[in-house]
């Protein structure tokens, strides 16, 4: 493997677990919060509105308008849907 190769293969690892990493904090957050009560819409709304508050503080309207484009496919393509027994 080439130099190059090898080192956009560890960014890209390192994306990997970063996300995972996040993933993970926020799953603690969100539990957090359903343990004190907080209705699931309410946390997502807070959860979705600071990020937003964030993107759009570091990078500007259009980047957080891109970044709610690209879930809203993610959305669409069923990325988010837990896959459900029928009982």
């Amino acid at each position: 493997m080439e130099p190059k190769q090898e080192l956009e293969a560890l960014e890209d690892a390192i994306t990997v677990e970063k996300r995972r990493a996040a993933r993970e904090m926020q799953s603690e957050i969100w539990n957090d919060g359903i343990l004190e009560g907080i209705e699931t819409d309410i946390l997502a709304d807070a959860a979705m509105a600071t990020a937003l508050e964030e993107i759009v503080g570091e990078n500007g309207e259009d980047a957080a308008l891109a970044v709610i484009e690209e879930m809203r496919e993610r959305l669409v393509a069923g990325e988010f849907t837990r896959l459900r027994t029928l009982q």
